[in-house]
């Protein structure tokens, strides 16, 4: 089971390096389009005339100016585009929590670069909230590699003062310090959320909310390793769970699949769109699926 440490200057450098390579990479070849199809700006604004040409749109003629020039001209308009794209991201006790390829907090520190990379693309500005049960770090939105950068390495090493989550006290918290209408990503294993689906209701109104939700594949299924000693890592407190068991394995599955069922209706209700993603499995797809969906 993976545990977070301390690294040192190097070691982020190098971490932050190569994920800003990799989802670079994504961005530009993948999602930077789809993201721009996802989320469109605020409507259209003219930009110039130019000579009709055959296939335009008869209402876009330009009367004033082809009588002028005695030919016809057509208004040309573009998508006013400028957007702000907020990461609301879970870093309390349970992300740093992870059995497979890497910690959730890893994971998620990906998913927050390859959002920034495709909407600076955009030429959007994107902010960072960094929450527990409290706003911990905020970031507030800009443009630039550099700020990207600073960005992916505070996902990586902040250090938060609490260990709990209060989603919906965030949610709330956001959405008095956020007036203008921005793309939300709310990013976490949204464990222990209560009262949850009237947090989203508030925001959403307001705000484009997306929920992408992390998980670990032993937070739903318990794999048979004997006798173990679970530590909740935001209340501290500990058991010892048999997971040779079928039973306790059943009723942890079971609990899950419910938990997660829970959290689904919630979504619904509140119309937010979200898509879950593992850390076992690449992200990709389901982030795909999600930019298609709307």
């Amino acid at each position: 089971m993976s545990t977070v440490k301390k690294m040192d200057t190097k070691e982020l450098i190098k971490k932050v390096r190569k994920i800003e390579i990799k989802t670079r990479g994504l961005s530009s070849q993948v999602f930077s389009g789809e993201y721009h199809s996802a989320f469109k700006g605020r409507g259209m604004a003219f930009a110039e005339v130019r000579e009709y040409m055959p296939g335009d749109e008869i209402r876009t003629i330009d009367w004033n100016v082809t009588a002028r020039f005695n030919t016809p001209y057509v208004k040309v308009f573009q998508e006013e585009r400028e957007l702000t794209m907020m990461l609301l991201v879970d870093i309390s006790g349970s992300s740093v929590f992870g059995t497979k390829n890497q910690l959730k907090r890893e994971l998620i520190a990906e998913l927050c670069a390859v959002l920034s990379f495709s909407a600076a693309q955009n030429n959007d500005k994107i902010g960072v909230i960094l929450f527990t049960d409290q706003v911990e770090l905020f970031i507030p939105p800009k443009k630039g590699k550099k700020h990207i950068l600073r960005i992916i390495r505070e996902l990586l090493e902040f250090e938060p003062q609490s260990t709990k989550t209060d989603l919906s006290h965030v949610l709330r918290h956001f959405n008095n310090a956020i007036k203008k209408r921005s793309i939300a990503f709310v990013i976490s294993d949204f464990m222990g959320s209560t009262g949850l689906e009237e947090a989203l209701k508030i925001v959403n109104k307001r705000h484009d909310l997306i929920a992408l939700q992390v998980n670990d594949p032993f937070e739903e299924e318990l794999p048979k390793l004997g006798l173990i000693n679970l530590k909740d890592a935001e209340t501290g407190e500990s058991q010892w769970i048999n997971t040779s068991s079928k039973k306790v394995r059943t009723k942890w599955k079971a609990e899950a699949i419910a938990r997660n069922k829970k959290l689904a209706n919630s979504f619904k209700k509140s119309g937010v769109d979200f898509v879950k993603i593992e850390t076992n499995k690449p992200y990709i797809i389901p982030l795909m699926n999600l930019f298609k969906r709307r």
